[in-house]
């Protein structure tokens, strides 16, 4: 290239950089509303408190209290940046401001649909709330103090309004009566709606919790009490909490009164810690955490999960039910009339989690005696890793929800091995509670690929699903459970790869008995309609549809349809189930939910006839400093022809002609599929509104990135090929066509792209600043796994060992290309990661071979936070180190390895454009003594000076 063609190609790079914009706004506020709604599935929500997926936790005060210019994130580095001991950190005011706000409440209905819980919740915890004492015991993290789970999130308020006959909603009732600050977990209406069940905690001395109780509110009055007379009743809520029985009696897990002292460890072990395998029996597991060590720990993990199951009326009598035992789940019959109690029992495991722990299976009677045992299957440790391997034995054992009181459950005919070939492989049975006159459990459906549930509805109509991952085929049966004069037919036979061709789910309805079946519809003629509610994925974005689908002919007409232009709005739950039998189409009633690329979303009733929409709910827009963010869905290539997508997202105020190209992180999470053209289909909507959790990329809009989310990172294994053994490959190539696109609508910097992700995407991103350091100025990896020889038992959807395919582990692993890393990557992880496959020491090893070969990298440890964190000292330092990391070495580009990389040919400026721009910028490093000099205005500044002295 001619110095004259330099010099004119560096102020062509002058013209396109960008001017600082006007300072955002100060951000006001930050939550987001839990989606989908929590709706009872027998009139009850889930046990657990629920938070937002994409939500950890964060949070302290102010640092730099600058806002931030678009397009020229202010650094706001000082000396103190590098100090190591100045403990937990705070982000800049523009990133705190969105993560550290009060979040929405989430919402319940109640069974018949005319009153809607607001579940209030604190933001995020404190790290004294992590620090509590736990124990970790057969794979479950236990508060030993309040004999609960650890780590519990919780509501702090439950507020009722009736849902008006206009749909409006009415004003708000607190329930009251709890002790102020009290922590509520576990709410569950009673089958008929008038009372709510719940447990309270609260706070004690020496930052320990209470032990749970468990309280009773009446749904008119608002009004709270303690369900059990004695104060010396606490529920255990390791495993199952409480369930209605009817509607005045539960069935509650409580701690046995009389368990006695806690076990305490020998000062002086009895021997050594043996396992053997003298029998040469074929074990591969995957690397459980937290699993038991010795006899001790199992002793241990009997004081803490052993529960008492007790009857309890709300006027307070107490009947003891059955011996105390392990019970993982209580589930009463759709009648009420029997009881399904599963536990687990002894001998237990050291290399697997409680999971596999043998089971018991029972039934009892709703007053307490015992009828029969279901099933006592062995300890489990043997499972196949192969995908679609199962345990033996009876399993997923379950009420029919059309049946008073029927069992069904499937038995695998493979032996639990994805690897043996049979046919049937999985075989579905039903069965009465009480078999009369020894009658044998009923076939109901055999299938020759994995069963996946079903879908009940009545004695004529069921769907039953099964799937095989290998070749992602799905197919759903319509069988009629009580007339064997009727063939199973395929109704769905697709790949479950194919979003394009996805039919939609039935949507249920709510029993008498509180269980929920397919909802029929009658449209006044002959046929069996259904309502199959989708995404709607199409080549544009997803469009959520409603259809009306005739389960006999397959014809279907779409009744709604989300809006295309605008609006992203889906279906949420059908309301019109009060009406006994089928549902009349004119009297059809739904909830959906509606939101914009800038409105958050909303709830509306859609009521037919006329398809009237009602507002139920007015939220505020949770960041309105980020309201008029750009968002756009973008599709590009790559270079086999697999076609992309990602949701690139620009500041607020950002101006291309003005502003020039922007710094950028990429975030991504890699996937695998079977074939080309499903990697290629379009996943998401353009139109939906951009939550921002925590922990999110999109925080650094507030700081003028531009964000590339969610680029589709696809890993293709068509026919029989394993898509990892060219992993490395499709990875690069994918980051490539990222990278080329952005920079060639020329709003993204091509010297300042970042590259970051969380567990998997960690795993990218350390292969990506080995394998592309072209593409990349630095990286952001948190709780990732960079050495898959420590997972020899498969990772991710690899279901082959280290010894049948040594080559793609040893190739996959960043670990053992750190040599090859020269960009500047930022290491994060949880002290007490739990994951199977990312320990700790994944983090430290890889760090240590780093730093022994030069790399620029940091590693943060952040104590007591598990594989997602949590506490608010945690994201909050987290953030901190994020953002330090970005305007260090994206932003300002102080990265010693931009020089190494332009003198081997690797400069990303022009190489993302399919241009030769090695020889220019080693010219251009010449003539400076290769000299970096920090900040963009300068280092075009610098480049024309020296094209000038060389024309």
């Amino acid at each position: 290239m001619s110095a004259l063609s330099i010099l004119h190609r560096a102020c062509l790079r002058l013209a396109l950089l960008p001017l600082p914009l006007p300072p955002l706004r100060a951000p006001l506020r930050s939550s987001s509303l839990p989606r989908p709604l929590r709706l009872p599935r027998r009139a009850a929500m889930s046990s657990a408190a629920s938070r937002m997926s994409h939500i950890a936790a964060a949070a302290a005060s102010g640092e730099s209290n600058q806002p931030a210019a678009a397009g020229a994130a202010a650094s706001g580095l000082g000396q103190e940046d590098d100090d190591l001991s100045l403990g937990y950190r705070l982000p800049p005011k523009e990133i705190q401001d969105i993560v550290d706000a009060p979040p929405l409440p989430v919402l319940s209905f109640s069974p018949s649909k005319d009153k809607i819980l607001f579940l209030k919740r604190r933001a995020l915890p404190p790290l004294s709330d992590l620090a509590k004492p736990e124990e970790k015991l057969a794979g479950v993290r236990i508060d030993g103090h309040s004999n609960t789970r650890s780590r519990m999130s919780s509501y702090t308020g439950i507020g009722i309004h009736k849902l008006m006959d206009d749909g409006t909603l009415g004003p708000e009732k607190e329930v009251h009566g709890y002790p102020e600050g009290a922590k509520i977990n576990f709410v569950t209406w009673s089958h008929d709606g008038r009372n709510l069940s719940f447990s309270v905690r609260v706070e004690e001395e020496d930052n320990k919790i209470s032990k749970l109780r468990v309280w009773i509110a009446d749904m008119e009055s608002g009004e709270a009490r303690p369900l059990f007379k004695s104060p010396d009743i606490y529920l255990n809520a390791i495993f199952d909490s409480f369930v209605w029985v009817d509607n005045s009696t539960l069935l509650v897990c409580t701690i046995p009164v009389s368990r006695g002292a806690l076990p305490q460890k020998p000062s002086v072990p009895s021997g050594p810690k043996i396992q053997s395998n003298e029998t040469k029996n074929v074990v591969q597991v995957r690397t459980f955490q937290d699993l038991l060590k010795d006899e001790y720990d199992a002793d241990l993990f009997d004081y803490y999960a052993t529960s008492q199951l007790m009857l309890v009326s709300l006027d307070g009598t107490v009947k003891p039910m059955g011996p105390p035992a392990v019970y993982t789940s209580i589930d009463p019959s759709p009648d009420d009339k029997y009881l399904m109690l599963s536990s687990i029992h002894r001998p237990y495991s050291y290399i697997v989690p409680c999971g596999r722990f043998p089971k018991r299976v029972e039934l009892w009677t709703a007053d307490g005696k015992f009828i029969r045992e279901l099933c006592d299957l062995p300890l489990a440790e043997d499972i196949p890793i192969a995908t679609s391997s199962v345990r033996k034995g009876k399993r997923s054992i379950y009420w029919r929800p059309d049946k008073p009181s029927t069992l069904y459950w499937v038995e695998t005919q493979d032996g639990g091995d994805a690897k043996v070939e049979v046919s049937p492989r999985d075989i579905v049975y039903m069965e009465n509670a009480e078999p009369i006159n020894g009658e044998q459990p009923e076939i109901l459906h055999k299938l020759d690929l994995r069963y996946g549930g079903i879908s009940w509805c009545d004695e004529s109509l069921a769907l039953v699903y099964e799937s095989w991952y290998k070749t992602r085929k799905t197919r759903t049966w319509v069988v009629a459970p009580d007339k064997k004069d009727v063939s199973p037919r395929i109704l769905f036979d697709r790949s479950s790869e194919d979003v394009y061709s996805d039919p939609g789910s039935p949507m249920l309805r709510r029993t008498a008995m509180g269980t929920y079946v397919i909802a029929k519809v009658n449209k006044q003629d002959e046929s069996t309609y259904l309502l199959l509610n989708g995404m709607g994925a199409t080549p544009e974005g997803n469009v959520p549809f409603l259809d009306l689908f005739d389960i006999n002919t397959g014809s279907k007409e779409r009744i709604w349809e989300s809006d295309k232009e605008k609006y992203f709005e889906t279906v949420v739950a059908l309301m019109s189930d009060k009406i006994d039998g089928d549902l009349p189409l004119d009297q059809l009633k739904i909830l959906t939910s509606k939101e914009s690329k800038t409105e958050n979303t909303q709830y509306y009733l859609q009521i037919w006839p006329e398809k009237k929409q009602v507002q139920i709910t007015n939220f505020p827009h949770p960041y309105p400093q980020l309201a008029s963010l750009y968002k756009e869905m973008i599709r590009y290539q790559r270079k086999d022809g697999v076609q992309l997508t990602a949701k690139l997202y620009l500041p607020p105020g950002y101006d291309q002609s003005k502003d020039g190209p922007l710094p950028c992180l990429v975030w991504s999470y890699p996937g695998e599929f079977k074939s080309k053209d499903a990697a290629g289909q379009v996943r998401g909507s353009p139109n939906e509104f951009s939550g921002i959790g925590a922990t999110s990329p999109l925080l650094w809009l507030a700081r003028g990135f531009a964000i590339l989310s969610g680029p589709t990172i696809p890993i293709v294994g068509e026919g029989d090929v394993e898509a990892n053994d060219s992993y490395v490959e499709q990875l690069v190539t994918s980051a490539e066509a990222a990278v080329e696109e952005v920079v060639r609508r020329g709003v993204v910097h091509p010297d300042k792209i970042a590259v970051g992700g969380h567990s998997y995407g960690a795993f990218m991103t350390a292969n990506l600043l080995a394998h592309a350091p072209h593409l990349f100025c630095c990286g952001i990896a948190r709780s990732g796994a960079y050495n898959r020889t420590l997972t020899p038992f498969g990772f991710q959807n690899e279901d082959r060992t280290l010894w049948e395919a040594t080559n793609t582990y040893v190739e996959m692993s960043p670990f053992m290309s750190a040599n090859k890393i020269k960009r500047p990557i930022l290491l994060i992880h949880g002290e007490q990661d739990n994951n199977s496959g990312t320990l700790t020491m994944q983090s430290d090893r890889f760090f240590n071979a780093l730093k022994g070969h030069g790399v620029q990298s940091r590693l943060v440890i952040l104590p007591f936070e598990s594989h997602g964190y949590s506490a608010r000292e945690s994201i909050m330092h987290v953030l901190w180190e994020s953002d330090r990391w970005l305007q260090k070495y994206c932003v300002n580009g102080t990265s010693k390895a931009d020089s190494e990389t332009a003198a081997d040919g690797e400069s990303k400026t022009l190489a993302a454009s399919g241009g030769g721009a090695a020889s220019e910028d080693q010219l251009l490093l010449k003539c400076t003594g290769n000299k970096i000099i920090s900040g963009q205005h300068a280092q075009a500044k610098r480049k024309i000076k020296c094209a000038a002295e060389l024309v």
